[in-house]
This record gives structure tokens, C-alpha cells and sequence, in this order.
């Protein structure tokens, strides 16, 4: 088994190296290329699972953020290079389907997904749902002194003490920093106060790191001591490797992101793709992934005694942000463009 991995290479390297992939398998199996944020320890296990049940496949996965497939999706239009698409928010794959880079593919479990999780034409379907989270050091920072809600995270008291992984790249972050412009035009009919709460951020910002491993890392040695991600992710970074790591739902709400999976158009090789989404969507796969890897199903058929009892409980304490989705998906691309220009270190050090 061999998997491609990614991190910050450029769109040219990143096509070369997922042409190499597709161009030879161990053994003279037929490959399976998936593209994906969900990290090394998901991916491998279902490549395992898959592989055990279909051995003259080779699954090869690329691991990187959720933006960083929609460009890739985008260059390779052409000439695709991936089969499947596992993870990123649904807003991201909402934008890839009207982009015309997502084949429809209606999953048999479809029907146990809501209206609201699942794309009208089946070129997307929700698999997890994610809620965010406010992140931090537990060993740092005792849980009674952690930040409740998003505004605590501005008290100057964090100044140089959080530390945030790269927005533009990454799907959870974006969702975020959307909620929060949202936010701003609920409550005030525009997005200045959004602005203004994103500038305070970048003020008690350390850095902007590139990737989740480089988050995991430094808020671990506590070179950061706040950040603000996905609950999964924080969860199975202390449960897997001990890390000192908590997190606070916030207590005005939190954005809860469907996450999705998706064929490529124009895969190489469609039956293989539709045999790997419903083998990573199964009963037995949404277990697994709520056991091992924290993640809550979208799925809404499954008995609420096959799932951990986390799951229950989080579903208790998080209050879900009500957010206006179509607002994010016809915003969210400029905003993230503007942050970027105009906000990203404007304030850091003052």
C-alpha cells in the first residue's frame, strides 16, 4: 500500500505527482486515487478496510485541506486525476458542483440524509457533521479559564497566545470565519462588525500555520495556547496521541458544517469510485468512524444505541449557529479574498 501525501506543493507539482500516481500501481493493481482533508489515521484505516475486501486494489490518497482540492479539482479539470472526493464542507463541494467537476451519484442510503445535507442533483452527499470549536492547551490553560464564546477569544489577555491555521486553505477555518461575518450582518445588517472582530483576532494572533499537523504541534508544545478548529480533529488528536488538547463548544452557537464525498467527473474509474463511497458511507464504516475517529454521522437511520455515547452528549452541549447558507456560498470566496488582503497580519504585534 502506498499513499501520496501533500502539503504546501504548488498546483503544477501537485498535478505531476497525482499523474505518477495514476500511472502505476503496486503489483499491476488498478488504483484508486481519493482526495482528502481527513487526515493520515482515517484515510489508512478505510484504505486497509477497502483494500482487505477488494485486494487487487490499490487506494492512494492524497491528504490535504479543503480548498486546496477545489483548486486542485479546478486545474485538473482537463485531464482528472482523482476519483473521489472524501471531505471538505458542503458550501466547498456546492461551489465544485456548479463548477461542473462533481458527477451525480445517488448513494443507496441517500434517503437517511436531510434534504439540507445532500446536493438536489446527488453530485454531493453529507456524510459527518462537524461543529467548531474553541480549542486549547489544557496543560496551559485550565478548562474554568478557557474562552466560552468567540468574543473571549479577543480579550488581550491571548495577545500572541493563539495560534490559527491557515484560512484560505482550510475548509473548517473558512466556515468559521463566515459564521462570524454572518454573524455581523444578522445582528447589525452588515459585515463591519465581522471585520472589525477579525482584525482583533489577527492582533492576538502568534501564527498562521500551514497545516494541521503544524497546528497540532505547536499548540501541543505550546508555542500557541488558544486556536479555533473542528471538534473531531482536536478530539482524536488527545484521544490518539495524548496530547494536552480540550475544547469548549461556545455559548452562543457554533457553526455545524456538513461534511460531504463526492465522485470526480470524469474518474477513470467510476464503478471502483461508487464501490469506495458506499463502502466509507456503510453502517459499518459511520460505526467505525464515530468509535475510532469521533465523527458524528449525518446519517440519521442509525440507532441511537450503535453510536458512542459522545456523541449523545455533544449533541446536548453544542447550540448549533443558525447560519444562511446561501449567504456563504455566494460570499464566502470574496470575503476569504478581502481577509487575505486586507486583514492577515494588519494587526499582529500591535
Amino acid at each position: 500500500m502506498r499513499q501520496l501525501r501533500h502539503s504546501s506543493i504548488g498546483v503544477v507539482g501537485a498535478v505531476l505527482l497525482a499523474v505518477a500516481a495514476c500511472s502505476r500501481g503496486e503489483g499491476g493493481k488498478t488504483v484508486l486515487t481519493v482526495y482528502s482533508p481527513h487526515g493520515k489515521e482515517l484515510l489508512q484505516h478505510y484504505e486497509q478496510r477497502f483494500e482487505a475486501v477488494h485486494p487487487a486494489v490499490d487506494v492512494q490518497w492524497v491528504d490535504m485541506g479543503s480548498q486546496e482540492v477545489l483548486d486542485r479539482l479546478r486545474a485538473e479539470q482537463a485531464n482528472p486525476q482523482a476519483d473521489v472526493w472524501f471531505g471538505a464542507p458542503a458550501e466547498i463541494f456546492g461551489r465544485a458542483a456548479k463548477e461542473g467537476l462533481l458527477e451525480s451519484y445517488t448513494p443507496t442510503w441517500a434517503g437517511a440524509v436531510d434534504a439540507g445535507a445532500k446536493d438536489a442533483q446527488g453530485r454531493w452527499t453529507g456524510t459527518y457533521l462537524t461543529p467548531e470549536v474553541i480549542a486549547y492547551n489544557s496543560k496551559a490553560v485550565p478548562r474554568d479559564q478557557a474562552p466560552k464564546d468567540w468574543d473571549e477569544v479577543l480579550d488581550p489577555k491571548w495577545k500572541g497566545k493563539v495560534i490559527i491555521r491557515d484560512p484560505v486553505a482550510s475548509g473548517t477555518m473558512r466556515a468559521i470565519f463566515g459564521a462570524i461575518l454572518a454573524r455581523s450582518i444578522a445582528q447589525t445588517g452588515n459585515t463591519e462588525a465581522g471585520w472589525e472582530w477579525l482584525r482583533r483576532l489577527d492582533g492576538n494572533t502568534k501564527e498562521y500555520v500551514m497545516n494541521p499537523a503544524m497546528l497540532y504541534q505547536k499548540l501541543g508544545r505550546q508555542e500557541g495556547v488558544i486556536t479555533l478548529y473542528n471538534m473531531p480533529d482536536i478530539a482524536t488528536l488527545e484521544r490518539r496521541t495524548k496530547t494536552p488538547v480540550g475544547y469548549i463548544f461556545p455559548a452562543s452557537g457554533t457553526p455545524l458544517l456538513v461534511d460531504a464525498i463526492a465522485i470526480v467527473k470524469g474518474t477513470k474509474q467510476p464503478a471502483l469510485a461508487r464501490r469506495y463511497y458506499e463502502f466509507v458511507t456503510s453502517d459499518t464504516a459511520m460505526r467505525e468512524a464515530a468509535d475510532k475517529f469521533l465523527r458524528i454521522p449525518a446519517r440519521t437511520d442509525l440507532p441511537p444505541d450503535a453510536l458512542p455515547a459522545w456523541i449523545i452528549q455533544a449533541r446536548a452541549s453544542m447550540r448549533p449557529m443558525m447560519l444562511d447558507q446561501q449567504l456563504l456560498a455566494d460570499s464566502l470566496d470574496g470575503w476569504m479574498k478581502r481577509w487575505d488582503t486586507q486583514v492577515r497580519n494588519s494587526r499582529r504585534g500591535q
